[in-house]
């Protein structure tokens, strides 16, 4: 007879767990016959003593088993089905172009993304910011709109990997929540029900970032490249710079119409060009879509000079619900905030700090992120012309434009802001845009 405590005092003492005990406690956080209490324990035993790779890889298949697994094997796909995820940040709306490249590209795409909390915003709220979109469609039709788009974006749906929705709501009030064994088979656990043959993370680093530090970041990213081999799917990872938002703009709507300003070609921002690029070349590699990153980014390139990366994504907004001339007309659909107007720095000086995490508090601050789960979002809102690193400014150069829905909400916005970023008499050095990037040969 399996008894959590006896499972929990285990992992307290540091000794090892058996595959059948951990699919026992995985079954009871399902079923119920694990109280919090119990989840709270092991996941503090976890925190504090770690899991080895087998157990992480058990833990990570299991909490997968506990609801619906996907599968395509059924529709004689003409190619991989890969995906990416992000860890998160500030601007990081690369999903909505990514998924329409590389489903261009010869690639399916089945993204299941899920919504933003905190800081970080969600690319299921930026889509959701299209009238009409349908985050929730019926599993069939799911199906269907991968075959014959090559991607569809939707939301986690309550069969995908049940037991981590429950284990992860228990470490949210727990202080567990940055254990790297834990974070990995929650992220992977839900990833690996889509049935994917491809992943690539993308881990973010820097003050906008989950993990605090470089080192730890690297350590998140080796422990899912690993787990996620462990468990059958190739998986790569790429640690990627959050010392600044990605995107031009923060926020729902202006977010969703920088992407489609994206795929256009009407502007691609630098830095989140180059970014989206490195992820979506890892995507056709590690899919065997390219033999070579120079081969990759060539196809991608191709996919956004002919137009059909953008045709796919207005297809698939249109295909779920959204407008039709969406892709020809997003402005008439997104709707704009009231109160738009500059805030500006307070003395001349080179940009050398960013508290990325603070600008995001901003956004959460006009109304276009949650605090909490059930709050509900102004799409209207957010930030848009973030100036950059190592930028010089004058008193009169602006820092970034504030979208907001009053005078008072744009003044409480445009003091955070200006504690967000700081000026000094020199440029900083540069962060690299991609850290590092590993692969199974690697680990």
């Amino acid at each position: 007879m399996f008894l959590p405590q006896e499972f929990i005092s285990k992992k307290r003492d540091n000794q090892p767990l058996s595959t059948e005990d951990i699919q026992s406690f995985v079954d009871g956080i399902k079923n119920g016959s694990v109280a919090e209490s119990q989840i709270a324990a092991f996941g503090m035993a976890v925190y504090f003593n770690g899991l080895s790779m087998e157990e992480n890889v058990t833990l990570t298949l299991a909490m997968r088993d506990s609801g619906r697994r996907m599968r395509w094997d059924d529709l004689d796909l003409p190619g991989p089905v890969v995906d990416k995820h992000s860890t998160g940040g500030v601007g990081d709306v690369v999903s909505l172009m990514l998924g329409p490249m590389v489903a261009a590209c010869g690639g399916f795409v089945p993204m299941i993304s899920g919504r933003g909390l905190g800081h970080t915003g969600g690319t299921l709220d930026k889509l959701s910011a299209i009238p009409g979109y349908n985050p929730f469609p019926a599993p069939d039709e799911f199906r269907r709109l991968v075959k014959e788009i090559g991607v569809s974006i939707i939301g986690q749906t309550d069969d995908l990997a049940p037991a981590d929705r429950r284990f992860y709501a228990t470490r949210d009030i727990t202080a567990t929540v940055e254990s790297i064994p834990l974070i990995t088979a929650s992220i992977l656990s839900k990833k690996l029900a889509a049935g994917l043959d491809s992943l690539v993370m993308d881990v973010k680093t820097g003050t906008g970032a989950f993990m605090p530090t470089l080192e730890k970041s690297i350590a998140l990213a080796r422990r899912i490249v690993e787990v996620g081999n462990g468990a059958g799917v190739a998986t790569s990872a790429l640690v990627t710079d959050m010392n600044q938002p990605l995107a031009t703009t923060a926020g729902n709507s202006i977010e969703t119409l920088e992407a489609v300003r994206y795929l256009r070609g009407d502007y691609r921002a630098p830095r989140l060009h180059e970014i989206t690029l490195a992820l979506c070349a890892e995507m056709l590699l590690a899919g065997g879509l390219a033999q070579n990153e120079a081969e990759a980014r060539a196809k991608l390139q191709a996919g956004l000079d002919s137009g059909r990366a953008a045709e796919l994504f207005g297809r698939m907004v249109a295909e779920m619900g959204g407008p039709a001339d969406f892709m020809d007309a997003p402005e008439r659909h997104l709707e704009a905030a009231p109160v738009i107007r500059p805030v500006y720095a307070d003395r001349a000086g080179f940009v050398t700090e960013m508290d990325t995490r603070g600008l995001g508090m901003a956004v959460c601050a006009l109304g276009g992120g949650r605090r909490q789960s059930a709050d509900v979002l102004d799409y209207r809102v957010g930030l848009s012309g973030f100036v950059e690193l190592g930028q010089s400014l004058t008193a009169e150069s602006p820092l970034c434009v504030v979208h907001a829905a009053s005078e008072d909400a744009w003044q409480e916005a445009a003091r955070r802001v200006r504690a967000s970023i700081s000026l000094g008499d020199s440029a900083p050095a540069v962060d690299p845009l991609v850290y590092r990037t590993i692969r199974r040969e690697d680990i």
